[in-house]
């Protein structure tokens, strides 16, 4: 019998050819001079450092990741466009993460905007990975567990590895974490909203 995929949920995927080593830079020489971030950090318990409450400017800042923003504008407007949207996303905020070893970051969705992504810097060994859930989850009250194997589609759950270049843009309203890593090394990505 066939069936048919209703209510589809996307993930946006691609490659952004940004000089990371730079960006690499930047980052960590925001997390050295931002002293209000850093203190943000600790007071949220974030495992390193995050331009998120602190720096509402960056790509004034800083003209490599002025260029950054530039391509994620174009990639959200594509992405909109594949949505079937009929308004352009514009930019709300972007901050930079510097998240150490065995760090991650709880679930959570960006309220308030239309997409969210992150832009992958640095990924060290054992990086945590990316989970998205399935929104449908809180009403699945007697759904069955699936199986193991099942199509990418159907899961619960999809957890996507990070690596450095990769862009993904997702709608804001998708719960997602940070899985907790395994290595030593700092993980570092842009992350935005779009309103």
């Amino acid at each position: 019998m066939p069936t048919r995929a209703l209510f589809v949920t996307r993930l946006y995927e691609a490659d952004l050819d940004a000089d990371v080593g730079e960006l690499a830079a930047s980052i960590r020489a925001l997390a050295a001079d931002d002293a209000a971030g850093r203190q943000w950090s600790r007071e949220h318990r974030y495992p390193g450092y995050t331009s998120y409450a602190s720096l509402n400017d960056l790509p004034r800042r800083d003209p490599v990741i002025a260029d950054v923003g530039r391509a994620l504008n174009r990639h959200a407007a594509l992405f909109a466009r594949d949505l079937a949207w009929t308004t352009k996303p514009k930019m709300d905020s972007l901050w930079v993460n510097l998240l150490r070893g065995a760090g991650h970051h709880s679930a959570h969705i960006h309220p308030h905007s239309s997409l969210s992504g992150t832009f992958y810097v640095e990924v060290p060994e054992g990086s945590g990975a990316i989970r998205f859930e399935d929104p449908r989850l809180p009403m699945m009250m007697a759904a069955p567990t699936r199986a193991a194997d099942a199509p990418e589609e159907q899961r619960p759950f999809v957890t996507v590895e990070p690596r450095p270049g990769l862009l993904l843009l997702w709608e804001s309203w998708l719960r997602h974490e940070v899985l907790p890593g395994k290595g030593k090394g700092e993980r570092l990505s842009i992350s935005f909203n779009f309103a």
